[in-house]
């Protein structure tokens, strides 16, 4: 199983998610380095541990308020041999087109931001279905956006996010329950936990409830997942595509 950092990006700076009341997220206060700066961020990320993916939030792009297309091109860049998944809204074919001609090859179809499934089709005829996932938006046990995204396993691509909104950087722990539900869906299905991971015991959690990967911030930014916790971690099947 993979731990793949994320970073949520507003304002051009790394900000702390809570519940995904967005209006109320701060700047990060990191235990790993000074400051919000994306690139700071990640490179304390990769000092704490060889991680070979990122996930990128782009939260203005998400609501509609401009995008971090350049910074996290620069950031893919630097970083050739870490896989960025990018979740920025993307709700159209063009959507997509755009953030694959800057230089990112790993796009994350939202489900809040969908009206259909034009966007997880296209982003899949034009990137591959190996470097497309789907995240399956909840909040408060109610699924966000169309219901076919949600219910449609053989529409989905390989990896899927059970994406809880209201658990991300709570501290209550993860929804296994739901995990174990997706996983059980579809044989082969890579299904990639986000909201709510502690600790190593979660992780260990998620593990035996059918994690492929799982997406990490809070715990890494207050060390209660440290180099050595991570480094028992036995790493999954590629994440970063063909």
């Amino acid at each position: 199983m993979d731990v793949i950092p994320v970073i949520d990006l507003l304002g051009a700076q790394v900000v702390h998610a809570r519940r995904g009341e967005r209006d109320r997220y701060r700047p990060i206060d990191s235990s790993l380095t000074a400051g919000a700066v994306p690139e700071d961020i990640v490179g304390a990320l990769l000092a704490l541990h060889p991680f070979r993916a990122c996930y990128v939030a782009d939260l203005d792009a998400i609501r509609g308020s401009g995008d971090h297309r350049t910074a996290v091109a620069a950031l893919q860049a630097r970083w050739p041999e870490v896989a960025f998944w990018v979740d920025a809204g993307l709700a159209t074919p063009g959507d997509c087109r755009r953030w694959l001609d800057a230089g990112i090859g790993h796009l994350v179809i939202g489900s809040e931001s969908q009206t259909g499934t034009d966007a997880l089709e296209a982003a899949m005829a034009m990137a591959g279905a190996d470097r497309v996932a789907l995240s399956l938006d909840i909040r408060q046990g109610r699924p966000l956006g169309p219901a076919v995204l949600h219910e449609r396993a053989d529409l989905w691509p390989a990896r899927v996010i059970a994406m809880t909104l209201d658990r991300v950087g709570s501290g209550e722990g993860p929804d296994l329950e739901r995990i174990a539900a997706l996983a059980a869906l579809r044989p082969g299905l890579r299904v990639w936990a986000a909201g709510g991971v502690r600790d190593a015991t979660d992780l260990d959690a998620l593990a035996a409830h059918g994690a492929d990967s799982v997406l990490v911030a809070s715990a890494l930014h207050d060390r209660r997942l440290d180099a050595a916790a991570l480094g028992r971690v036995p790493p999954g099947p590629a994440v970063a595509g063909a």
